[in-house]
C-alpha cells in the first residue's frame, strides 16, 4: 500500500513514505492506497486530500508577508504532543480555516501571541460544539488554483469532530486533553519556544 524510504544526509534521517494514488479527473482530489481505519478493506482506496491541502498552503505562501508565523503557530501546537481527542491533523484543520478568514498580513511576527490564541480559542469551541469542519469539502472560498469535482465543492462538509458528538467519554477525554494541552502549551512558551 506504500512503500517508505530512509534517507540520511550524513547527520540527520528522514522516513519517507510513499503512498500510491489514482487522481480523480484533473482535480486534486485523488483515492488512495492508504487506509483510514484497520477496518477497511484492501479494495477500498478512500478519497485524499493531501494535494489540495499543499496547494493551500502553497497559496498561502506566496501571499504571506515574508515574516508570516502560520507554519510556526502549526509547528508548536504539533510540538505539544496533541492527545488522543483531537489529533495534529486537526489542529491543522484549524489553522486553514483561519488562514481562509483572517488576512495574511496578521499573520506575523508581531500577532504571534495572537493568532495562537485564535487557534486555541477554535480548538477549545470546536470541541465543546463537538464540531470541525473538514477544510477542504464543501469549501466554496478556496482559492480558484485548488480544482474539486464538484460533488466534493458543492458537498456538505463531514465534521471531524463526529466521534465525540456520538461517545460523550470520548468528549470528556478531548476536554480534559485540551486542559492539558493548555499547561504544555503555556510551559513551551515560558521557555521560549
Amino acid at each position: 500500500r506504500s512503500c517508505q524510504i530512509k534517507v540520511t544526509n550524513g547527520e540527520a534521517s528522514f522516513r519517507i513514505e510513499v503512498l500510491f494514488g489514482v487522481r480523480r479527473g484533473y482535480s486534486d482530489v485523488f483515492v488512495s492506497s492508504q487506509t483510514r481505519e484497520a477496518l477497511t478493506l484492501s479494495t477500498t482506496w478512500p478519497e485524499a486530500y493531501n494535494v489540495a491541502e499543499v496547494k493551500f498552503f502553497k497559496y498561502i505562501a506566496r501571499q504571506a508577508p515574508p515574516d508570516s508565523l502560520h507554519l510556526r503557530c502549526l509547528q508548536l501546537f504539533s510540538r505539544v504532543q496533541l492527545g488522543f481527542g483531537f489529533s495534529t491533523y486537526m489542529v491543522k484543520t484549524i489553522v486553514m480555516h483561519l488562514l481562509n478568514t483572517i488576512p495574511v498580513s496578521q499573520w506575523r511576527r508581531r500577532y504571534f501571541l495572537r493568532r495562537l490564541g485564535d487557534i486555541n480559542v477554535n480548538l477549545r469551541s470546536c470541541l465543546e460544539e463537538k464540531c470541525l469542519n473538514h477544510f477542504i469539502i464543501g469549501n466554496r472560498n478556496l482559492p480558484q488554483e485548488i480544482s474539486l469535482p464538484l460533488d466534493i465543492s458543492s458537498a456538505e462538509p463531514p465534521n471531524l469532530f463526529h466521534h465525540l458528538a456520538q461517545d460523550p467519554a470520548s468528549h470528556s477525554q478531548a476536554m480534559s486533553e485540551y486542559q492539558d494541552l493548555q499547561h504544555r502549551l503555556a510551559r513551551l512558551l515560558l521557555n521560549g519556544h
